[in-house]
């Protein structure tokens, strides 16, 4: 293709050009000039010049863009993303919680009329400025007032008394973990699914772990459960590292309210006081992303020999985690945490 070839320009460009060419062949000039002049062909002038005595200036103007008419008009889109963005499938009679292409034809259909194929409704999303996302899980349980209280009442007075104080806040919190549990991916031929071999036995532990904003992590490790015995211990390790009063943030969890652990809180005179998040969020508790870190990015992807070798990665991860300030502090970074350092 030429440089200077006239596709390469704008519809309202090539109809100025248009005019201009026919214009300056009827005060006289040649069609050759006239091309030369215009850096255009000297067939594309002779053909507008053709379509000027056939049809007038009429001729010369621009055509709309042929192609298919939009499905849905601009009104039936936006209502559609609002459909989308802020309704429950189970609202409009889907026994699906997630939205899929499919359902979302058939919201179509019941709305506007229009049958479209789901492939075409993913590129109708994509056009709204939407993406398949794998959504966060909030249980019926929690309680939105609460939640809006912690983070603008709440936790504000807590963070000011610590001030005062000169107290470390914590953020505690404990977790589980299996020798069968397995997360990521790996590359391998198309249709030839790969196999990974670790032991068939099944080993549990059971983990307790603490952060500070400032990316402290401190962390415990028990094969038994986790009752207020245990929970007490790990308190006491946590004040013995603490230079001074430690201030714990928890859930409901039954050891955090036991009577044994109260009862240690008092002996402490002060040096531990403990803060109980709201029911059912675990999304306030930047220690929940420990647990991601460890147990699905780390021990989630090895292949696990023994008990043993189990616990060594255990401790490992949690050690490899511990000496990663920057990474601890990137966890208060979440949305949801943003509460913490405002």
């Amino acid at each position: 293709m030429r440089d200077n070839d006239g596709r390469k320009l704008d519809h309202a460009t090539l109809e100025a050009l248009r005019v201009r060419a026919v214009d300056r062949i009827k005060a006289g000039t040649s069609v050759a000039d006239v091309a030369k002049t215009l850096g255009l062909h000297r067939g594309s002038v002779y053909r507008w010049w053709w379509q000027y005595l056939q049809g007038g200036t009429e001729a010369l103007q621009a055509k709309p863009v042929p192609g298919r008419p939009p499905t849905l008009t601009d009104a039936q889109l936006a209502r559609l993303g609002e459909i989308v963005a802020c309704s429950d499938p189970r609202q409009l009679q889907f026994d699906f919680g997630l939205w899929t292409r499919e359902m979302i034809a058939t919201v179509v259909v019941r709305e506007f009329g229009v049958q479209l194929h789901p492939s075409t409704i993913g590129r109708i999303l994509r056009k709204l400025g939407f993406s398949p996302q794998r959504p966060l899980h909030r249980a019926y349980e929690q309680n939105p007032e609460a939640v809006h209280q912690w983070k603008t009442e709440v936790f504000p007075k807590i963070r000011e008394q610590a001030k005062k104080d000169k107290a470390t806040i914590y953020f505690a919190d404990e977790a589980g973990v299996r020798s069968d549990y397995h997360s990521g991916t790996t590359w391998a031929p198309r249709g030839h699914t790969p196999t990974v071999r670790s032991t068939g036995a099944r080993y549990r532990l059971n983990m307790l772990s603490a952060v500070t904003a400032t990316g402290a992590l401190r962390f415990m490790i028990r094969e038994g459960g986790v009752n207020a015995t245990v929970f007490v211990e790990f308190c006491k390790r946590l004040l013995a590292d603490a230079d001074g009063p430690v201030y714990l943030v928890v859930d409901g969890h039954p050891a955090h309210r036991a009577k044994i652990t109260q009862q240690f809180v008092t002996s402490t005179g002060g040096r531990l006081k403990l803060f109980f998040l709201p029911g059912y969020s675990p999304e306030l508790n930047p220690d929940e992303w420990v647990w991601k870190n460890v147990k699905h990015d780390r021990i989630g992807k090895t292949s696990i020999i023994d008990g043993d070798h189990f616990k060594a990665i255990v401790a490992t991860a949690l050690r490899r985690l511990q000496r990663r300030v920057n990474t601890i502090r990137g966890f208060f970074a979440d949305p949801h945490l943003a509460y913490i350092t405002a």
